[in-house]
């Protein structure tokens, strides 16, 4: 084969001159794309600066750079402590059972919604189930406290009709994860639900239609064709909520802990802000390791679970 007929066959490669032009054509788009690229890189890469704190013994009048170098010493510090092994617990105890008990609420919720083929009632079940979430922490808590509290709540005065004694919920430490984790399930369904709402949308009926030919009943519709269809978003959420197993949110368990349920009510984030803010002298650079350990696990436990479902299923998220 001659010289001339290799290079005929070989691709061409854009030149600079088609690039810019291409980009200029589509120069809104990208735009619009610029602006979260620059608030992705100020307020999640530029902050990684500061894990370098984690490793120093932080002082602010030296700043980040100027500080001592301690290397490992923090993390020491914190898997030596005795409190270390109890707060570890806590964390994952709570936040498996809220994912065990929370995780198949919004797709039964959603394949509920999806079939009922009463308009009214589907929008009104839809937004009575969406609107707590939008309740901040202080006014859950508050709520809470107030339905459960031992004298004038409304749950204690039920007990009392039965004749049992009233069950003081907020301070007993073997209540504490139910409490929180029913009532973030109660909270966060309908929000939840509206993934799997928008995912059972794009199901061709045509499926069902078949389905119900061949004398397929409502559960084995539901079985072999909506959580069929749904089964990647089912996969990308569970990734991410097992990679979230070692962050619990710091308001709402902040907001219910008391001396009484303090045992099993302490977990990392306000172990971290009690130890390293809240102190008279705070520990800037204790808190920022305990942090970043934290968030390595994090990342340790997203990157192996989507390995897990990418081997069984063939569907990751990455």
């Amino acid at each position: 084969m001659s010289t001339a007929s290799k290079a005929r066959q070989r691709p061409k490669r854009p030149s600079s001159n088609k690039l810019l032009s291409q980009i200029l054509k589509a120069k809104y788009l990208y735009l619009l794309l610029l602006i979260p690229v620059i608030y992705v890189f100020i307020f999640n890469y530029v902050p990684m600066y500061g894990v370098i704190m984690a490793f120093k013994k932080f002082t602010p009048s030296q700043g980040v750079l100027g500080s001592d170098w301690v290397g490992l010493y923090n993390f020491q510090r914190f898997f030596s402590s005795p409190q270390c092994l109890s707060i570890l617990w806590n964390t994952v105890r709570i936040s498996l059972y809220s994912m065990i008990a929370g995780f198949p609420f919004p797709i039964i919720l959603a394949v509920a919604l999806n079939y009922c083929k009463v308009t009214p009632l589907k929008k009104t079940v839809q937004s009575l189930t969406f609107m707590p979430y939008f309740l901040s922490a202080v006014l859950m808590v508050g709520l809470m406290t107030q339905v459960l509290s031992v004298r004038g709540g409304i749950v204690n005065y039920f007990v009392g009709l039965l004749g049992f004694e009233p069950i003081d919920f907020m301070g007993n430490a073997a209540l504490f994860d139910h409490v929180y984790v029913w009532s973030g399930i109660w909270q966060g369904t309908g929000y939840s639900a509206i993934i799997y709402i928008s995912a059972l949308s794009s199901v061709d009926p045509t499926y069902h239609e078949a389905a119900m030919i061949d004398g397929a009943n409502i559960w084995k519709r539901i079985w072999h064709i909506d959580l069929t269809a749904i089964r990647s978003t089912i996969i990308i959420l569970l990734i991410l909520n097992v990679g979230s197993i070692m962050n619990i949110g710091f308001e709402k368990i902040y907001l219910m802990q008391n001396p009484l349920n303090m045992s099993v009510s302490s977990v990392i984030s306000t172990y971290v802000y009690n130890i390293s803010l809240k102190a008279a002298q705070p520990d800037y650079s204790f808190g920022t390791a305990v942090g970043l350990f934290q968030n390595g696990v994090a990342v340790i436990l997203t990157v192996a679970v989507n390995w897990i479902a990418n081997k069984i299923s063939g569907e990751g998220l990455f």
